[in-house]
Parts: structure tokens; C-alpha cells; sequence
């Protein structure tokens, strides 16, 4: 059986320090939580997806509902989770970026567990700009090497 794979955006901006635009998982699951609770706008490939960018693309449309800023994109690489799934995730600089707008899609969940009813949730509950140290404390920890190849993929950029 194929292991899941999606595609995310990690937007980054460089004033007033490096941060990064995370966003907090929706759902009572993860309500509470907030330490390996947040992600990178991120989904899986859509049937007939041409390319992990244009699931990135569409998935942030669908999560936050903004369009995410314009190319050039830069792939950071992708990254396995112990479940075995597998993301794949894009950077773009995101200084300027609106988040005006925003509006976080939603999906359904039999909730309470076993009730037989079905409630709606949104797929992420808040943004946050925050710094490189602290989104590898609140990412899930399969994303936590994406924020070190951001560093990486910056560092080269600066001395090219």
C-alpha cells in the first residue's frame, strides 16, 4: 500500500529576525495542544495533481483560504514522518505577504468519537509568524527538518 503524500508552503520572512508562518492544527484533537500541534499549510495530492507545487498551491488556498504568493518557489525537500508519510515542502519569502482574508477551510468529524454524529472543524485554528526556534518546538516533529533546510537553503542563497 502507497504511503500518504502531501505538499505544504512554508513562508518565511527575514524582518524584524527569520520567522516562519505556521499554522495550528484544527479539531479537538488538537485544541489543547500546542507543542508538535502546529504544520505548514500542507494537504495530500489531489487525483491527477501534476506536481507536489501545484498540491502545495492548492492546499494552502484550501486550509487558509488566501492564494499563497506568487513564485519563485524553492524546494526544500521531503521529509518522512514515522507513520511513514511523507511531505514535501516549498519555500517562498512571504516578507509583504497579506494574511488578510484569511479563512480556514473546514471537514468533518464523527465527534464525540462514537456518537453517531458528525460535527465540523476547521482545518487550522490560527497563523503565526514565529522564529525558526520556536516552530521546531511547536511543528510536528516530522516537519521539524524542514525549518533546518530553510536555514540551509538561506545561508547558500546569502553567499551566492
Amino acid at each position: 500500500m502507497p504511503k500518504t503524500t502531501s505538499a505544504g508552503i512554508l513562508l518565511y520572512r527575514l524582518e524584524p529576525a527569520l520567522e516562519v508562518l505556521i499554522a495550528h492544527m484544527g479539531g479537538p484533537f488538537w485544541a489543547s495542544k500546542d507543542a508538535g500541534a502546529w504544520s505548514v499549510p500542507k494537504g495530500e495530492f489531489a487525483e491527477g495533481e501534476e506536481g507536489a507545487l501545484d498540491a502545495a498551491r492548492r492546499e494552502f488556498r484550501e486550509e487558509l483560504g488566501i492564494d499563497p504568493p506568487e513564485p519563485p518557489y524553492a524546494e526544500l525537500g521531503t521529509f518522512a514522518y514515522s507513520s511513514g508519510k511523507r511531505v514535501t515542502v516549498f519555500v517562498a519569502d512571504g516578507t509583504g505577504f497579506s494574511l488578510e482574508g484569511v479563512e480556514f477551510g473546514e471537514f468533518e468529524l464523527e465527534w464525540p468519537p462514537r456518537s453517531g454524529k458528525t460535527a465540523r472543524f476547521p482545518e487550522v485554528d490560527r497563523l503565526e509568524w514565529t522564529t525558526t526556534d520556536a516552530a521546531r518546538e511547536r511543528l510536528v516533529k516530522g516537519q521539524r527538518p524542514a525549518i533546518d533546510a530553510l536555514e540551509k537553503h538561506l545561508a547558500e542563497a546569502a553567499e551566492a
